[in-house]
């Protein structure tokens, strides 16, 4: 397997793994000291944080997709840009446009770089059907 089909499998296996609600791959996708970066916030969590933050996310929804998918592989990482679909538990639907860029070592991502407008988020969060 060459470098680019390993990061496109890292890529594959982490965005499928939140589409399942599946945060323990999600979090052996992470290499243990990985930094995620929020755009929104400017602020970095460890893997920790971010699989509990994951974690809170797949509770507080039904079902979660990944469209409009263009990814883009590049010597150490990729970009990819997407819109998140996400369906509350009461049924609020979320539709978030957003880009990724990570860094990955191995099969490992060792940081993430995530980019939406939380506005989106904060809207669908006081959705009268979203709990």
């Amino acid at each position: 397997m060459t470098e680019a089909e390993q990061i496109a499998a890292v890529a594959e296996r982490f965005f499928g793994a939140v589409e399942a609600g599946d945060a323990s791959t999600v979090e052996a996708c992470y290499d243990p000291a990985v930094v995620i970066w929020h755009g929104h916030t400017r602020q970095a969590q460890d893997r920790a944080a971010n699989v509990a933050t994951l974690t809170q996310f797949i509770a507080l929804t039904r079902e979660r997709r990944y469209t409009d998918r263009k990814i883009h592989v590049f010597d150490g990482g990729f970009v990819q840009q997407h819109l998140l679909v996400a369906i509350a538990n009461g049924g609020a639907r979320l539709e978030l446009p957003a880009a990724l860029i990570c860094a990955v070592t191995g099969d490992r991502i060792t940081r993430l770089e995530e980019y939406f407008d939380n506005s989106a988020v904060i809207e669908w969060a006081a959705a009268p059907d979203f709990a």
